[in-house]
């Protein structure tokens, strides 16, 4: 016997490798799926829930990627309902009754969703303890 050591070849690097590879080929090929997808039929309703999503992000409803809660903006959720409504004014008697129903169902929705913040705000603000600095 020779007293030189046993060279040991891992093997598994190499499936390993060839698992990688093919776990990048599969994103690879879901990104450009996603790439290739058209953007939504533009209707009625697509404008609707676009500005009304605006809406529910000034309303605070929403959570940013990170999963921290927007502050609300009522200002910017006031500017997008009142939108809404110009909406429905200028479109009048000219939408089917499914998109009227969901135009004043979503109106109401946030109209009201304004007020119950509107309120909390007022409620908050209401709790704070008067400036100790004021002179």
């Amino acid at each position: 016997m020779s007293d030189e050591p046993k060279i040991h070849i891992d093997d598994d690097w190499k499936s390993e490798a060839r698992r990688e590879k093919e776990r990048l080929a599969e994103q690879l090929d879901t990104s450009e799926a996603a790439h290739d997808r058209q953007p939504p039929r533009a209707d009625f309703l697509g404008l609707l829930n676009l500005i009304a999503m605006q809406a529910v992000v000034g309303l605070g409803g929403l959570r940013d990627p990170s999963g921290a809660v927007i502050p609300p903006h009522p200002e910017l959720a006031k500017h997008h309902i009142d939108l809404l409504e110009v909406l429905e004014q200028k479109t009048r008697g000219n939408l089917s009754e499914d998109e009227k129903k969901v135009l004043d169902t979503t109106l109401y929705q946030l109209r009201m969703a304004y007020v119950e913040l509107m309120s909390a705000l007022g409620a908050a603000a209401a709790k704070k303890p008067p400036n100790a600095d004021t002179r």
